[in-house]
């Protein structure tokens, strides 16, 4: 393979990646526990953290750290899920790029 080939395999590798990281920043994933639910997107920051009148009631009641537990449970499991998504995401479209094949793969 020569330099001007190896240039050009190198820019269709950019270019994909950079397409396969916008589709995985479109993905989400919604994790809901004990009135408490949180919205994750695929480059793992978290969209929105909602939280029900009745799991505030754990603060009010003088139980912050069960409140805590429900809220990084909440957050961890909404992560965990896109984590997963992403992967399996990125294992299809690198199957279906070829970007594979150009890997060694």
């Amino acid at each position: 393979m020569g330099m001007f080939d190896q240039v050009k395999q190198a820019m269709q590798m950019r270019k994909e990646a950079k397409r396969i990281q916008a589709e995985i920043e479109r993905l989400t994933s919604e994790y809901a526990n004990g009135g408490v639910s949180c919205v994750v997107r695929g480059d793992f920051t978290v969209l929105s953290i909602k939280v029900s009148p009745a799991a505030l009631q754990e603060v009010v009641g003088g139980k912050p750290e069960r409140f805590e537990t429900m809220l990084t449970t909440v957050v961890n499991g909404a992560l965990k899920d896109v984590k997963r998504k992403t992967q399996e995401a990125m294992a299809k479209m690198m199957q279906g790029s070829g970007m594979g094949d150009m890997l060694g793969g």
